[in-house]
């Protein structure tokens, strides 16, 4: 199967990409480099390195998903089988603050997608979603079978949420569509290569890269978000997954896909059923690197 790989620069989409082609898939990578670090000739170093670690040229198309006309030009090109669709603004304190870029981009790629796979009758559709869409949890852990939608407390939960809806809908109204949607919960680390790994541009908006950024010196302390929470050590507490783990997520969706044949839309949730401290997660950063993470900012 040839798959198209949107947002393949970024951190997940570059280990989806490793993963897929390690285990016999085709893989077209599809991105705009809006969150990738490039080199010097304007290339995503990610995607330079995912040909590394996987030995061969991988093919890459500079599109925005919001393009249509950049966007057909992939679809023209390839034959494809399916699509992972993982590009989108996926930072949820910047959703607050810019709202109404998070509905554009979100909503409106989604869609621009979906309307090209029905054109071009490529009906096997993996989305990234979120476990922002449960909302609150009102138990642990979380299923599958849990309520979606309500008490969302931020505008990109709000957009994996209405995306999903498009999804689910699609799939009533058109019974030859094989759906997937992941809900992820929360990915850290890197390939065991070294090669790829979370190296956002600016500020990192997530745990992991921004205590690896303070332990190497490149921002001057760690700032925490609350610690009065009925944890055991007051912090917030979250459910951690390896980005590799996660990534090997997608292959079985699609392996699932070409056992099946015919799927409708379904629902996996991808983490691991436990959680993990902020403050335990930047000790087990200081054991595992050597390098001690300084005092941090309580906000």
């Amino acid at each position: 199967m040839r798959i198209l790989l949107s947002g393949a620069a970024g951190f997940i989409g570059s280990h989806v990409a490793v993963e897929l082609l390690n285990t016999g898939y085709e893989v077209v990578c599809v991105d705009n480099f809006s969150n990738s670090v490039q080199d010097a000739d304007g290339n995503a170093v990610s995607l330079k390195r995912v040909s590394q670690i996987v030995g061969k040229e991988v093919p890459f198309v500079f599109a925005d998903c919001c393009n249509e006309e950049q966007l057909e030009a992939v679809f023209k090109k390839f034959k494809l089988d399916g699509v992972v669709h993982l590009a989108g603004l996926k930072a949820v304190g910047e959703s607050v603050e810019k709202p109404l870029e998070y509905y554009r981009n979100n909503l409106l790629a989604s869609l621009v997608l979906l309307q090209l796979c029905r054109k071009y009758e490529v009906k096997n559709f993996v989305f990234s979603s979120s476990a922002t869409v449960y909302g609150p949890p009102q138990h642990l852990p979380i299923t599958e079978k849990d309520p979606v939608g309500c008490g969302i407390t931020n505008p990109y939960g709000q957009t994996k949420y209405m995306i999903e809806q498009m999804l689910i809908d699609l799939s009533k109204a058109e019974k030859d569509w094989n759906i997937i949607l992941l809900r992820y919960f929360n990915p850290v680390g890197a390939h065991p290569s070294g090669l790829i790994g979370e190296d956002p541009k600016g500020i990192p908006n997530n745990l992991m890269p921004f205590v690896s950024q303070v332990a190497i010196g490149r921002l001057p302390h760690l700032v925490v978000y609350g610690d009065k929470f009925p944890t055991p050590d007051g912090t917030g507490v979250r459910d951690y997954i390896h980005v590799v783990d996660l990534a090997r997520g997608h292959v079985a969706a699609f392996d699932r896909i070409k056992k099946m044949g015919k799927l409708g839309c379904e629902v996996y949730n991808l983490g691991t059923g436990k959680g993990y401290s902020v403050f335990e997660m930047v000790h087990a950063l200081e054991k595992a690197s050597g390098r001690k993470v300084c005092s941090s900012e309580i906000l």
